[in-house]
């Protein structure tokens, strides 16, 4: 089979391996469609949250069809369409476990969902981006009608909250300066989108919030200096969570803001827990991510898929496909 691997800093290749072997409590999958993730490329070189080694296959977005099932498995038959979770107590699928960016892989159980017949591959692969925006929402509590949504960030994460916000009845407002991305967020349900690069952001939302601010500001860029912009346009006792990823960075904040507006600060990582939750939701919602996949590569030109990835410009969600994405 041919397997993208990271093999030093910097360093990749699509290798051909032998086809894994299962365990009794094991499953062998095919996979369907993989996402690659800035997570994927913060791996390539050399960082990531957790500790992890070389070679490592990726992969931690991703749908597939179960091919072989071993003898002690029950709740799973050949055929089933499945996605499956990335945080696996202690480890990362993709990361610290080798992932799904090959043409087999094994994984257990337990670490499987059902995908829904109403989604395909390519949503499949796109429920693990989203479970993460979803889980923001779920940890912000109670999101619905009665508030303002404030999303920084129209990557995948944050188009996933803005779907998700907008679904759940809330007036959404999306903070974006690239015009793909702006338009995407507008489709997926924000009632506004605004250019960080034409004003103040505070100003901006308090313009578009009548001084209020947002009841729930959801950080989804990872970098600091919007992770500090996130407290300024918080309203009164609104729910913040940060749910991009920073590694090792610093930027000046207003923290005087934590308690004079005495907000609710959390941040997360991943989406344990809330999956079962997200795929209902998405099936019920009827939420369509498809769109956001604008390129696509078989394994083979793996190394271009990498680089279409970080033409952000360009590209939202990156896939790497292996077989039919229905």
């Amino acid at each position: 089979m041919k397997a993208l691997r990271f093999t030093a800093a910097g360093t990749l290749s699509v290798d051909d391996l032998e086809v894994p072997r299962i365990a009794a409590d094991e499953v062998l999958v095919a996979a369907r469609s993989v996402g690659i993730c800035h997570s994927d490329i913060e791996l390539l070189e050399g960082r990531y949250i957790i500790p992890f080694t070389y070679p490592i296959i990726p992969g931690h977005e991703w749908s597939g069809e179960i091919v072989e099932t071993g003898a002690a498995v029950t709740d799973l038959a050949v055929g089933d369409r499945v996605v499956g979770e990335c945080v696996i107590g202690d480890d990362h699928f993709g990361f610290s476990l080798s992932g799904a960016a090959a043409e087999f892989f094994v994984a257990k159980p337990a670490w499987l969902h059902r995908l829904p017949d109403s989604l395909s591959f390519t949503d499949g692969a796109l429920v693990e981006p989203f479970s993460c925006g979803y889980n923001a929402l779920v940890k912000a509590g109670n999101v619905n009608a009665s508030d303002t949504v404030v999303v920084f960030g129209a990557g995948p994460i944050g188009l996933g909250v803005t779907a998700g916000a907008a679904a759940m009845g809330a007036r959404t407002i999306t903070v974006e300066p690239a015009a793909g991305r702006a338009e995407a967020a507008r489709k997926l349900g924000a009632e506004l989108v605004l250019d960080p690069a034409a004003a103040p952001i505070a100003d901006q939302v308090a313009e578009a919030t009548g001084g209020t601010g947002g009841t729930v500001v959801v950080e989804a860029t990872g970098r600091t200096f919007v992770m500090a912009d996130a407290l300024e346009v918080a309203a009164h006792r609104a729910r913040v969570v940060y749910v991009g990823i920073d590694v090792g960075g610093s930027a000046p904040a207003k923290l005087g803001l934590l308690q004079s507006k005495e907000l609710s600060v959390r941040g997360i990582a991943g989406s344990p827990g809330v999956w079962p939750d997200t795929l209902r939701f998405m099936h019920r919602a009827g939420i369509d991510l498809a769109d956001l996949v604008t390129s696509r590569f078989p394994v083979d030109r793996a190394a271009e898929a990498i680089a279409a990835s970080r033409d952000t410009a360009k590209n939202i969600k990156v896939h790497l496909e292996f077989g039919a994405t229905r």
